[in-house]
């Protein structure tokens, strides 16, 4: 059992917290070796202690553990995203549900693969009361690149095309739920036969790649004007299309990449007036992080956004976190959560 023990009046309380240790980069995702330790935390000066209810698993977990973020430290405990409730910390904060996410939590620091987070009071959002624990740690990364996506290239009009590549990944189900939003004309580019899987306040028309050609149907459906927004949550496979979509004046946000180089048409891009913005969350503190999640709770209130619904199969505990990394890099399309008390 987690234990938390004052030690005096002077220094902070002391939890002994279950965590997920990473003790070594691993060169495939198939080798990865997490074992299960047990570390003693206090928090600092500004700092607080979360009890850690549920923590989501994001890709970019895995690809830290297998060496693709160069600056990932180890040993270490994974984990961006985190639920929970705080059991140290300023008084205003005691007892309350929170939850967050991070660009340097489980890659530069310890994360939230625990059982208890040390985190900065500034760090935390409040839960919402109708949203549970695994739905609100399944909310951070996905929403945060959508969010800042859209802040750097432009809030979404109500009479602007928003085309999203990748439409039924999180990050593109969040970039539909907060274009829809704002009133946007949203069309969505999968690469099978399939509708959109996710909420959104309006409706989405939906391109199958695989069978459609996307350009030609953007040009249809925008009145050969083409769209002002396009959010490429794949990266290269979809960069052509993606450039060629563009409306003159039009924004194109990239967030991913498979390659790293594609063909730039250079004159096609001044003549298009086009804007190219770079989304790189893994750059956010965890409090930068919370200032962007509070940007969007009016939607959450709301109803307008939503979170995403977690499937009974696709909580872990965390005895089993290798299978819940091997699960996210796979081919699983549900968000993952770890549970530390599962």
């Amino acid at each position: 059992m987690t234990t938390a023990t004052a030690t005096s009046a002077a220094q902070a309380a002391v939890f002994e917290a279950t965590c997920v240790r990473l003790h070594a980069k691993a060169p495939d995702a198939g080798s990865l070796a997490p074992v299960i330790e047990t570390r003693s935390l206090s928090r600092g000066a500004g700092d607080v202690v979360v009890r850690i209810e549920a923590a989501g698993v994001n890709p970019s977990d895995v690809k830290a553990a297998t060496g693709l973020m160069p600056y990932a430290v180890f040993p270490r405990t994974p984990g961006r995203d985190f639920a929970g409730r705080v059991v140290d910390g300023p008084a205003e904060w005691m007892g309350k549900a929170v939850f967050g996410t991070s660009g340097d939590l489980g890659i530069r620091r310890d994360g939230t693969h625990a059982s208890h987070l040390v985190v900065e009071a500034a760090a935390l959002v409040e839960k919402p009361e109708d949203i549970s624990m695994e739905e609100a740690a399944g909310i951070g990364v996905p929403f945060v690149t959508a969010i800042e996506g859209f802040r750097r290239s432009g809030i979404p009009k109500a009479h602007e095309h928003v085309l999203v590549l990748g439409a039924n990944g999180k990050v593109g189900q969040a970039a539909i739920q907060l274009a829809t939003w704002r009133g946007a004309n949203v069309i969505g580019v999968v690469r099978k036969d399939e509708g959109y899987q996710g909420h959104a306040n309006g409706p989405v028309e939906i391109i199958n790649s695989a069978a459609t050609d996307v350009v030609t149907r953007v040009r249809e459906l925008t009145d050969g004007k083409g769209a002002d927004i396009v959010f490429n949550t794949v990266g290269d496979p979809y960069f052509q299309d993606a450039h060629r979509s563009l409306a003159k004046g039009g924004r194109q946000i990239l967030i991913a990449a498979i390659n790293p180089r594609v063909e730039f048409n250079i004159l096609e891009f001044y003549r298009g007036r086009h804007t190219y913005v770079g989304v790189d969350t893994l750059a956010f503190s965890s409090v930068e992080s919370a200032d962007v999640l509070r940007s969007v709770m009016a939607g959450f209130g709301g109803g307008q956004l939503k979170p995403f619904p977690i499937a009974k199969g696709s909580v872990y505990p965390l005895r089993e976190a290798r299978a819940a990394y091997l699960a996210v890099i796979g081919s699983s399309r549900e968000r993952i959560v770890l549970r530390p008390d599962g």
